[in-house]
């Protein structure tokens, strides 16, 4: 479509401030941002929609405008409801850069013109397909005239015969097909389908990206485009890491370019849902972000409490005012990564989330703040936690959030989307109920996360379980004096294994996990226990220790955990 058009159409409240003689331009999407720099978002041809939240002072104009005539937009359209009439800078702006620039009428909402241009340039050019789209007011509205993503999803399949789910960037499932014998996507092709879309993201690859799955379907991935983080500014991108995808099950390959706007046009639908869902978190960050500040200042305990008291129906509706939750710290800095905060506080939103739950609806219990280069989630445990802990045999400490749970449902696909210097490390408290327990919890949380951070990975976790163990104790130990205890202990045994093909190395291993039982090593290593002693002796005399001894067992067991 033509931006002639835009005027054309007196129900979009557009007036256009300057650019007449550009208007010919041709529409090929819209964009709404309040970025000082959506320079990485854009593709060229967008009509681009803001709020003019970037502007601080006169001069930002001259550059935001020149940032987006580099890109090849088609027009700017400013909106008059927050900051009222668009400033002179910005028309002079526009005009010296040759940029169409309209203003927006208090009344008429973003989503109404996109909505407008996103029916439009699909319907020029998918012609019987634009029918999907030009039914998405019905399909993004809330409440039980709407249904989200999943109607968008539905249509897909009905109308032009895709299977199509959106998932977030560790796999779990936001939206899926809702329809009779509508498919569920198994947890491992959700994942690689996970890691590897944040793979082609870091690569820096366009998409749609294909790839065929161990179950033999061709997958075309197709990013779904986040505004902005809940930083503090508001002007902070949201980390690809962070973003949404839309899996179809199709090779998107041959497509025509017709059908390929057409998704593209979907994806821009489901990013408005995704942003209205981010929106309606900034009331729990805002509350996380003041617990937070609270017990960092050291404030007193009756503050925190009562904050507490504020928090707890919100990330647990219905929570009676007699039931107080448990609370869980969870800490993450993401190192290797620029406005650091803002990225890992971003990501933890995501992945928190129960990897065994669907739909977006989760992430409404998790309150994630930050500080500096570190983001802190709080979450909040039922109280009959405790009793569903009671009645599985787990002790209440053992109850919510385990690291190493946590590590296996997003560590793979998030390592395929950092950078070759970035790492995310992660730190999990025990379960506190006071708020006088939860600077404590901070604390274990922060003490997590560094044991965490001296591990190999690009995504590592620790919990608090490992803080009243050695494991605390081995990533601190330098690395000349690990590499000289495990030499002396374990060379005379690799030497050994590599001239004699000898297995005193896993001997040892299996030897120390049966805790000395000659008789439970001998079965697990399929040995005659005559074999296993002869083995045994033989470790005995290259090391000079005797196993027998606790002593020379515990110096075993550090040596193998540190090599």
């Amino acid at each position: 479509m033509r931006l002639r058009a835009l005027l054309e159409t007196d129900a979009l409240g557009l007036r256009l401030l300057g650019g007449e003689e550009e208007l010919d331009r041709t529409v090929r999407g819209v964009m709404t941002t309040d970025l000082r720099d959506p320079s990485r978002y854009l593709s060229g041809g967008e009509l681009v929609l803001t709020g003019l939240a970037w502007r601080r002072q006169p001069d930002d104009s001259e550059r935001f405008v020149r940032i987006l005539a580099a890109a090849g937009v088609a027009g700017l359209a400013a909106g008059e409801a927050e900051l009222g009439p668009v400033p002179e800078d910005l028309v002079l702006a526009c005009a010296r850069h040759r940029l169409p620039l309209f203003s927006v009428v208090e009344d008429v909402a973003f989503a109404s013109i996109t909505e407008h241009v996103v029916r439009q340039v699909s319907g020029e050019r998918a012609g019987d397909l634009a029918a999907v789209v030009d039914r998405h007011r019905r399909l993004m509205a809330p409440g039980a005239a709407g249904g989200g993503p999943e109607v968008v999803l539905d249509l897909l399949g009905s109308d032009l015969d895709l299977s199509a789910w959106v998932l977030s960037p560790t796999g779990r499932p936001i939206a899926g097909p809702t329809g009779p014998g509508a498919a569920e996507l198994p947890h491992p092709v959700r994942t690689r389908l996970a890691g590897e879309h944040l793979a082609a993201r870091r690569a820096g690859r366009r998409g749609p990206h294909r790839l065929t799955a161990a179950n033999g379907v061709t997958y075309s991935l197709f990013p779904i485009r986040g505004g902005t983080s809940s930083g503090d500014t508001g002007d902070t991108p949201a980390p690809p890491l962070a973003d949404w995808l839309l899996a179809v099950a199709a090779d998107a390959g041959d497509w025509r370019d017709e059908r390929l706007d057409l998704l593209h046009g979907v994806t821009q639908l489901i990013a408005v849902e995704r942003d209205r869902r981010d929106a309606a978190g900034t009331v729990r960050r805002q509350l996380a972000q003041e617990v937070l500040e609270l017990v960092q200042a050291g404030a007193p305990s009756a503050e925190v409490a009562a904050r507490l008291r504020v928090a707890a129906p919100v990330l647990l509706p219905g929570l009676g005012s007699s039931d107080a939750p448990h609370w869980q710290v969870v800490v993450a800095r993401m190192e290797g990564e620029p406005d650091g905060g803002p990225v890992a506080q971003a990501l933890l939103e995501e992945i928190l989330v129960d990897p065994r739950s669907a739909g977006a609806g989760p992430s409404d219990r998790i309150a994630v703040a930050h500080t500096g280069d570190e983001a802190v989630a709080l979450l909040p445990l039922p109280a009959r936690a405790d009793a569903d802990a009671a009645s599985t045999g787990v002790e209440g400490h053992e109850a919510g959030l385990h690291a190493d749970a946590l590590l296996a449902a997003v560590g793979e696909p998030l390592a395929r989307g950092l950078s070759d210097d970035a790492r995310l490390t992660l730190g999990v408290s025990a379960p506190v109920h006071s708020a006088e327990a939860l600077r404590g919890a901070l604390e274990e949380a922060r003490h997590a996360r560094r044991v965490a951070a001296a591990r190999p990975g690009r995504v590592s976790a620790a919990g608090h379980q490992e803080l009243a163990s050695h494991v605390l104790l081995l990533p601190f130990v330098p690395d000349d004096v690990r590499r000289a205890f495990t030499a002396r202990l374990l060379d005379p045994l690799r030497a050994y294994d590599r001239r004699h093909r000898a297995e005193l190395i896993p001997t040892l291993e299996a030897f120390l996990d049966c805790d000395g039982s000659w008789t439970r090593c001998a079965a697990r290593l399929h040995l005659h226990v005559n074999t296993l002693r002869y083995r045994v002796g033989r470790i005995e005399q290259l090391t000079g220790r005797n196993l027998a001894r606790l002593e020379d067992k515990l110096d075993f067991f550090l040596a193998l955990r540190m090599s």
